[in-house]
């Protein structure tokens, strides 16, 4: 297919945009996570399978976090994560 004149292949774009990458999955132990986010928390070592709540989840990023305070990508997780916590137990 051509746009503006380039050709374009829409099943290499959609390969190289990789959306599952960032859309949130439920997981088998209910919690509801990207799979960009879980490779962030294994290479910090955490591994979501061990939680079985997003506040237990959180609790333990946070204490990572108070030891590696330079850690932004899983501070940006624990802002994600805690937004969506947020919105998930408030009663509307």
């Amino acid at each position: 297919m051509k746009i503006n004149g380039y050709d374009v292949n829409i099943d290499s774009l959609m390969e190289d945009l990789n959306i599952e990458h960032d859309f949130y999955i439920k997981r088998k132990n209910g919690l509801i996570l990207k799979d960009s986010q879980i490779k962030i928390l294994e290479r910090y070592r955490i591994f979501y399978q061990n939680y079985n709540n997003l506040s237990s989840l959180l609790f333990e990023i946070e204490e990572v976090l108070n030891e590696m305070p330079e850690a932004e990508e899983l501070e940006k997780i624990s802002e994600e994560l805690s937004e969506l916590h947020y919105y998930n137990e408030t009663n509307k």
